[in-house]
């Protein structure tokens, strides 16, 4: 698993132009490739590249790379290789289960055992808490174990193994010659191993591993990868009776280097190529950010962005408009949905054909309708959707000349079509995500009130840089959001309303959870021991100086043990005005990241800070994207330090209201700048230390330890998920690994 490659553009225009030159140097001849049935000794009869059917282009650069090495004959490589079809996981409808060949669970600690984090002091919780293998990472450990199927029922001895984005080093034939031969010679003229790594990354602090000659060792564990890789047939075989495989099929096969004849080239001789982007997701990072094994502050964003545009999707009510509305955004597509209307200044930029309009995607909106032909005229390059819920999309006339779409470039999206991934991103010219097509239940076109609503601002109020993204809409200054009408049945979601009204005088296991975790930006570990439940006063959230491997400081932090969908979260605050620290309350889920934040930063107690974090996708879907959000600073007129104030969050399908003792002080509507997060979410209090000095000032330890009273907790929400219905299912093994970002 390889979590540093670059992804700059820059250096994948250098690397294939350094390739290009490669070229012209003469090609190397490497004695340990000969075909079958010609061998003299043992030697490699056959190269197998996995590539994904939906990826020629990675296909064609490896058969480039394959003609640079000849064989023992002087033919080229490429004449021993063979394609291997990879498994692809947009195949998956669902989260695979567990079978005979994979496991899709594993444990920090089956990570740790093979890069230990010296200074991460995880709980036995955290070190046993369940993992579950990213779609992706599945696909790949199936392509790998189908492989070693024919690899144990075929009649070569040796195979190189490569995956579709791997280019050899210009000393690849000369040093894989010399291990080769000292391998030989160690077995009188055989080659007894499993497995020769010669692709490879140690883990960080270096593999433990002993030599058996110049060039040729033996690892203990602590390799990364398993792109590149010789495989002898009675290793395929050994491999294959020691599965499942459980958890990454790199970090599995660590756990069995003691069972198997491992060996690696002294050093990697194939590498992976720096002008193509992994489609691998890595299920570890969020565990390896709770314990501090991550800590860059590097942003992260979602940096592709559609071609085809406009995007017009009409069709009969009932048909898949808000499921496709939402793929459109897993695409990168800015997508409005769902509309009676539109807002008249987007409106007005629409039917002009100005490059300024704030969407790019327009699905179910009714008063586009009985404007295809104007839309036709003006976007002749535009795209459009049909969906349908009958075999023949004719049958409701949404094809006939009379609507303007003669000769417009349509594709027809019925609601039980299997594959709706391949129908919309082959029509769209982009690569489908590896993550199954999201199912929602249709909103209806909904009324929109084109008056603005102005929140009396009796505050000063700050925008600073938001995230850039297609889900934050740049600041303009005549584009204030989407106003919907409130739905008459209320938030219309299933789950049960609740009422809380929690002091704080002592902890109730049966609505909150102590945190022992972190996350990248903050510097200190949180820690139970910190929070003290104090009667009459609530509970003391404190940060404190102390070594803690990963951190030096340790912090505190509050959550809801359920998930809520909706409603009004309170809690009564005295923050903390030590530099450096951050009290926050805020709403949070991972998978996709969706987020509503206050925070008070301890070097400016006199403001608020409210921002929401918005990805697009169903529950699971690995949209985690963004570390600015969209904030906004609003000056209080007052200490909030001094004494304590009520913070209140209101959210809704249609707005998102923060209040402070009962007045309004800021409002967002749909699309100002964000989409309303539309997930379950838990509810947190938190103190902590941030990484940047300009969120909270520059730490002064002279100050700590520093504390935070929160005097007591209300909210009246919709819970989706009562606290032993998780457990139940964690236990099942259908849940949510991924935790609170902070």
């Amino acid at each position: 698993m390889n979590l540093a490659r670059p992804s700059i553009a820059i250096i994948g225009y250098v690397f294939r132009f350094w390739l290009s030159l490669r070229r012209l140097l003469p090609r190397r001849k490497c004695n340990a490739f000969t075909a079958l049935g010609t061998e003299k000794a043992p030697a490699i009869n056959t190269v197998y590249v996995i590539n994904l059917d939906r990826e020629p282009g990675r296909w064609f650069k490896m058969q480039q790379e394959l003609t640079q090495i000849l064989d023992s004959s002087g033919a080229e490589v490429l004449r021993l290789t063979k394609r291997y079809a990879a498994v692809d996981a947009m195949q998956f409808s669902q989260n695979p289960g567990m079978d005979a060949e994979i496991d899709p669970f594993y444990t920090l600690r089956d990570q740790l055992f093979v890069e230990p984090q010296p200074l991460v002091l995880p709980t036995r919780f955290e070190l046993d808490s369940p993992i579950r293998m990213s779609r992706a990472e599945i696909a790949v450990a199936r392509s790998h174990i189908n492989i070693w199927k024919k690899v144990a029922a075929g009649s070569c001895e040796h195979v190189l193994i490569l995956e579709d984005d791997a280019w050899f080093h210009p000393g690849f034939a000369k040093d894989l010659d010399r291990a080769w031969t000292e391998i030989v010679a160690e077995n009188n003229t055989t080659a007894r191993f499993d497995i020769l790594y010669v692709s490879y990354l140690e883990v960080k602090h270096g593999a433990p591993k002993s030599y058996l000659s110049k060039n040729v060792f033996r690892p203990v564990r602590g390799l990364w990868h398993l792109s590149g890789y010789i495989l002898s047939r009675e290793g395929a075989k050994k491999l294959l009776h020691l599965l499942p495989c459980r958890g990454p099929i790199d970090l599995w096969i660590n756990h069995h280097f003691e069972a198997l004849d491992v060996r690696a080239t002294k050093t990697s001789l194939i590498s992976q190529r720096r002008d193509v982007r992994s489609g691998n997701s890595y299920s570890i990072l969020p565990a390896l950010t709770k314990i501090g094994a991550i800590t860059s502050e590097g942003a992260s964003l979602f940096n592709i962005r559609p071609i085809e545009r406009p995007v017009f999707a009409f069709g009969p009510e009932g048909s898949g408009h808000s499921s496709l509305a939402m793929a459109l955004s897993m695409l990168g597509y800015r997508c409005c949905s769902d509309l009676n209307n539109l807002p008249s200044v987007e409106m007005d930029r629409l039917v002009a054909g100005k490059d300024d309009r704030v969407f790019d995607a327009y699905i179910n909106i009714g008063s586009l309708s009985a404007r295809i032909s104007e839309l036709r005229s003006r976007y002749p390059k535009a795209k459009f959707i049909i969906t349908t819920t009958k075999d023949n999309a004719r049958d409701y006339g949404l094809l006939g000349d009379e609507d303007g779409l003669k000769s417009a470039d349509i594709a027809v999206l019925h609601l039980g079509e299997v594959n709706k991934w391949q129908i919309v991103c082959e029509h769209l010219k982009c690569a489908p995500p590896a993550l199954s097509f999201p199912m929602l239940p249709d909103l209806g076109q909904r009324a929109i009130i084109d008056d603005i609503i102005e929140v009396e601002q009796l505050m000063k109020y700050q925008i600073p840089k938001r995230d850039k993204s297609p889900w934050v809409v740049e600041l303009r200054s005549w584009w204030k959001g989407i106003n919907v009408a409130p739905a008459k049945n209320g938030h219309g979601e299933n789950g049960t309303f609740v009422r809380i009204s929690d002091h704080l005088e002592h902890l109730d296991t049966r609505r909150w959870i102590l945190r022992s975790d972190t996350f990248t930006d903050n510097l200190a570990l949180f820690r139970p021991s910190n929070i003290d439940f104090r009667s009459g006063i609530g509970a003391v959230f404190s940060i404190k100086k102390e070594s803690l491997g990963v951190r030096n400081y340790s912090a505190a932090s509050l959550c809801s043990l359920d998930q809520y969908l909706f409603g009004k979260f309170e809690a009564t605050i005295q923050a903390s005005n030590a530099p450096g620290v951050v009290t926050g309350i805020f709403l949070h889920r991972n998978s996709p990241r969706q987020e509503i934040d206050i925070e008070i930063a301890g070097n400016r107690p006199n403001r608020l800070l409210v921002n929401v974090f918005y990805n697009p996708g169903d529950e699971g879907a690995n949209f985690d994207y963004g570390y600015r959000g969209a904030p906004t600073y609003i000056e209080l007129g007052f200490d909030a330090s001094k004494t304590c104030h009520r913070f209140a969050i209101e959210w809704s399908p249609h707005e998102i209201c923060w209040l402070v003792d009962d007045k309004l002080i800021h409002r967002r509507a749909v699309w100002d700048p964000t989409p309303i997060p539309n997930l379950p979410m838990t509810f947190h209090v938190n103190s902590w230390l941030t990484r940047s000095t300009q969120l909270a000032g520059r730490i002064n330890n002279g100050r700590l330890p520093a504390t935070t009273i929160v005097g007591g907790i209300a909210l009246e929400a919709n819970r989706v998920m009562h606290a032993d219905q998780q457990r139940s299912q964690n236990k099942s093994g259908n849940f949510n690994s991924s935790q609170p970002a902070r």
